[in-house]
């Protein structure tokens, strides 16, 4: 059987030409706008630390929310099929960036707090986790780790 494909399509467009276009590294904003069919536009701009307007998300946080969100959906459809009830789940996930010849991302740490079911199995949500990262379609697509710290209790 042939591995089946998904196409996706956004819209990336920038925002920040305050007149000068491009003349010069400064005299532009970083600011755009993600859009995707009828979904709600994404404020974006760069990172602070390169003339970001830290008020909108930026590229760095859109690629980590993306890993973490799809760990999450792989993790909650795997307890699902387990028979593992999640009653409560909020990764608070960590990226890590280094600049220099090429920036790059070096690892991200996921650090997912869950709450289960009186009763459920602990250990076995826990090695979910295993699971899920090995299925996540965004982490497959990396190439540097993407670690997992969870913390699970019960409700």
């Amino acid at each position: 059987m042939a591995d089946r494909e998904h196409h996706y399509h956004v819209t990336v467009e920038w925002t920040g030409n305050k007149g000068q276009g491009t003349e010069t590294y400064r005299t532009y904003d970083r600011q755009f706008k993600v859009t995707a069919s009828a979904k709600a536009d994404i404020a974006g701009s760069s990172d602070p630390a390169f003339l970001g307007d830290a008020s909108r998300w930026n590229p760095e946080e859109m690629l980590l929310a993306s890993t973490s969100a799809c760990h999450k959906l792989w993790y909650l459809h795997l307890c699902a099929e387990a028979g593992i009830c999640v009653e409560s789940y909020c990764d608070k996930a960590e990226g890590t960036m280094t600049e220099g010849k090429q920036g790059r991302f070096t690892q991200i740490v996921l650090k997912p707090q869950i709450i289960l079911r009186a009763g459920d199995d602990i250990e076995q949500a826990k090695a979910l986790h295993h699971q899920a990262h090995e299925q996540c379609f965004i982490a497959n697509s990396l190439n540097f780790p993407v670690l997992c710290e969870p913390e699970i209790k019960h409700v």
